[in-house]
């Protein structure tokens, strides 16, 4: 996993700025065409051999695939669908995801080892074949603009010195190269929203990753969940952030506004972590499991919110930040909560301390949480020197 996201961080920023060059559909098919990859060397066999091929493979493609995919899709939908829309169009296409993992989670329970094996490479093949014949490239949302091809190459609606026209938010420079470190680190510190976001995101992504690794150990030690409970939990997880990001957000989000939006869902993340840290009966991490229904809601708000800060063409290069500065948190992670889990759970650990490896996850998110609230609105954050 260390490996994967060290390698995520360095691509996606790279990956996504290369696909504001030379179109979305042209850079998904890398990522959709690499994880055909290990899973076909999977369903061809599964002796000691093809095992160690697939995991080599894996290791690989991943780099590319588990964060490009997400930042150029996101990307992608950045271009088709228009602002006032956007934050709800995201949360749609993250429901969707969470949909296909709900799926695939039933499937793998009832499908024999080979037959799943089969069907998730026949699944993927099927994925690059449809991209391939039915996406449509885009340009970079400049139609959703009445601007000339020269414009377009700017960032869009910079905000007006004429009285009569009200003022927009101020855009990010573009980068029409593979970003640099010192790019990347000006693009995080040219705006206050983006470089909140920034912190918003690795420290809610930090706790999150930091919950799900410790929280199997934990409900085992305390209650003696067995994995399949554990994997019913993390089915219900799934299935109410499904829902939520399909029907609640779009509900929620022309009567808040992403940003109070995002403020709501970290709330909920924190009563998450912090609900399963003190939980005193077995039945507990289920009542926690119902705070999923806005936690889940943090991630399409963010890349709202980012997304709004930018112009058509750079899009990607921005997603792709979010993307490696996730990732960088999914490294991270494991190497703060592994060792915590491991002394809480110990016998010479008190039992009341038993869950504060949850709770730390909790802090962390709350870091997040107080970083959002300082956040400003795209629409009303002031004019950057």
């Amino acid at each position: 996993m260390q490996v994967t996201g060290l390698g995520a961080l360095v691509l996606t920023p790279v990956v996504g700025n290369l696909s504001d060059r030379y179109g979305r559909k042209a850079l998904l098919a890398i990522p959709a065409t690499a994880s055909i990859v290990p899973l076909g060397i999977l369903a061809y066999g599964r002796t000691k051999a093809y095992v160690y091929a697939y995991y080599i493979t894996k290791t690989l493609t991943a780099m590319v695939c588990e964060g490009t995919m997400m930042c150029l899709s996101l990307a992608y939908v950045a271009d088709t669908v228009p602002e006032s829309r956007r934050t709800a169009a995201f949360g749609l296409f993250t429901g969707v995801c969470s949909a296909g993992f709900v799926a695939s989670t039933i499937a793998a329970r009832f499908l024999p080892l080979p037959t799943t094996c089969q069907v998730s490479a026949v699944g993927a093949v099927a994925t690059a074949v449809y991209m391939k014949a039915f996406l449509q490239e885009t340009d970079g949302g400049a139609s959703s603009c009445s601007s000339s091809d020269e414009e377009a190459s700017q960032p869009l609606c910079l905000p007006s010195s004429s009285a009569e026209e009200p003022s927009a938010p101020p855009r990010l420079p573009p980068l029409r190269k593979a970003p640099s470190l010192t790019e990347i680190a000006g693009l995080l510190t040219s705006s206050s929203t983006f470089s909140r976001a920034a912190v918003v995101t690795f420290f809610h992504g930090l706790g999150d990753t930091g919950l799900l690794n410790s929280l199997l150990y934990f409900l085992k030690a305390k209650f003696q969940y067995s994995k399949n409970e554990y994997a019913n939990l993390l089915l219900i997880i799934g299935i109410t952030g499904s829902f939520s990001q399909l029907t609640v957000m779009p509900f929620l989000v022309p009567k808040l506004g992403e940003q109070k939006l995002l403020i709501i869902a970290l709330i909920a993340s924190c009563g998450h972590a912090f609900l399963y840290s003190i939980a005193w009966s077995f039945w507990v991490p289920y009542l926690a499991a119902s705070c999923v229904i806005l936690s889940m809601l943090v991630t399409p708000c963010i890349r709202s919110i980012i997304s709004k800060k930018v112009g058509p063409f750079e899009q990607g290069m921005v997603q792709g930040c979010i993307t490696g500065i996730s990732s960088t948190a999914s490294v991270v992670s494991p190497l703060t909560f592994t060792p915590l889990t491991a002394w809480c759970l110990s016998e010479a650990t008190p039992s009341y301390l038993k869950g504060f490896s949850l709770a730390c996850a909790g802090f962390a998110t709350l870091v997040a949480l107080a970083t959002s609230i300082s956040m400003r609105p795209a629409d009303v954050e002031p004019d950057r020197k």
